[in-house]
């Protein structure tokens, strides 16, 4: 049915060059690309003795647009999957439009100089994807991307108005290291430390880092404190959802791994900006990312499960309804389907599907969208068939 280049191998390149390569009736050619190209080998290595598909491979800099574009011109995709850093967004997006290719990211764009993420920079492009008669679909990966796929199902099917939204992400898995992240460290440290963020009666509302928090019950997982923090597809979800009264995102982070950030933090290797070592420059987040776990490594001694989903409250027929859809994924499980751990996999999976539905033409379309402007019921469908099916509770307490 159609070409795709993927750009990126870590761990969700990985999750997704598996299932593109499960889907090959919807993706007949395949290629994967990112800056080493002998993890790019790796992987189509494995894929091949899984699945018996072959996926080509090639060396990209993606920070390079001449040359991705020479890339996409020899390669000649339908599609580009952008799971690379989001530094990388602007550049992929501008090479596309020279190349007269769609695209789909996981991540919103952000500077690498500025600890800050926000869509305003891709929205930006909607007019030259519009005149060229491109698609561009951004945040479809977990969250971002099926927790507004999961709001926008809701808001077709289960309430006349939403009015208060919030998405909770559990990791209750032991990956059984002192310290690691589960993506990039360096986006991933940059992500969490940064001040909270909500929406509330038209205005966001900022929190110091961490400031709130409270215990949360997780279906097959239990109790977990719970925490504030912004993440980026708030920002499109009050957009497209008006009728929102407030929107919080809540993630859990144990108390060793909080203690270990707060050193990070203290002793300076949260720095985003350059130092002078011994007459070179560095960057301290990105020195500390060399030193810990690559999160692509994992998933082999990785236990346990994530819980991610959205707990809504609205009107149905003049009535108060509360909902809570949410998707429970076993790292153990996700590990010997891909060789990837849990949270690659909730990443690299809905990619595969958004991409998925670009090539089966119910999520294309001229423009720049977030995921929840499209039509959600043929992506919940592919959710329950290609490995994170999802639950609803009506009426519920949703303890928030």
């Amino acid at each position: 049915m159609g070409k795709v280049l993927i750009i990126g191998a870590g761990g969700v390149g990985t999750v997704v060059a598996h299932k593109v390569a499960q889907n090959a009736d919807v993706f007949t050619e395949i290629m994967l690309a990112s800056r080493t190209k002998s993890k790019c080998d790796a992987i189509a290595s494995d894929v091949k003795k899984r699945t018996g598909v072959n996926i080509k491979t090639a060396k990209v800099d993606a920070d390079n647009v001449p040359e991705l574009v020479a890339l996409f011109k020899e390669f000649k995709p339908e599609l580009v999957i952008n799971v690379a850093l989001p530094y990388q967004d602007l550049t992929i997006m501008d090479a596309c439009l020279e190349a007269g290719v769609s695209y789909l990211d996981t991540a919103n764009y952000e500077p690498k100089d500025e600890a800050k993420f926000e869509y305003s920079w891709q929205w930006a492009y909607q007019d030259r994807f519009k005149k060229a008669g491109l698609t561009a679909i951004l945040g479809c990966g977990f969250d971002p991307g099926v927790t507004s796929v999961f709001t926008a199902y809701a808001a077709k099917h289960h309430f006349d108005e939403l009015h208060y939204l919030d998405i909770v992400d559990c990791n209750a898995g032991d990956h059984g290291k002192a310290f690691a992240t589960n993506f990039n460290p360096e986006i991933n440290i940059r992500e969490v430390t940064q001040k909270g963020k909500y929406w509330e009666n038209g205005k966001w509302v900022i929190t110091e880092p961490h400031e709130i928090h409270k215990p949360l019950t997780y279906p097959e997982i239990g109790s977990k404190e719970s925490y504030l923090i912004y993440h980026e597809e708030l920002e499109s979800l009050v957009k497209n959802f008006p009728t929102l009264k407030r929107a919080r995102f809540w993630m859990t982070f144990g108390q060793e791994y909080l203690t270990h950030l707060r050193v990070i933090q203290n002793i300076g290797m949260a720095r985003i900006d350059e130092i002078d070592y011994n007459g070179c420059k560095i960057v301290p987040i990105q020195f500390l990312k060399a030193v810990l776990p690559d999160p692509g490594e994992l998933g082999e001694n990785y236990t346990g499960q994530t819980s991610i989903g959205c707990r809504i409250r609205g009107i149905k027929d003049g009535k108060e309804r509360t909902y809570y859809v949410y998707n429970n994924c076993s790292h153990e499980a996700a590990y010997k389907e891909t060789g990837a751990q849990g949270v690659s996999y909730t990443t690299g999976v809905p990619a595969m599907i958004g991409a998925m539905m670009f090539f089966k033409g119910k999520w294309r379309k001229p423009g720049v969208f977030n995921v929840e402007e499209f039509d959600p019921d043929p992506f919940m469908k592919q959710l329950n068939i290609q490995g994170l099916p999802w639950v609803e509770l009506h009426d519920i307490d949703l303890e928030l």
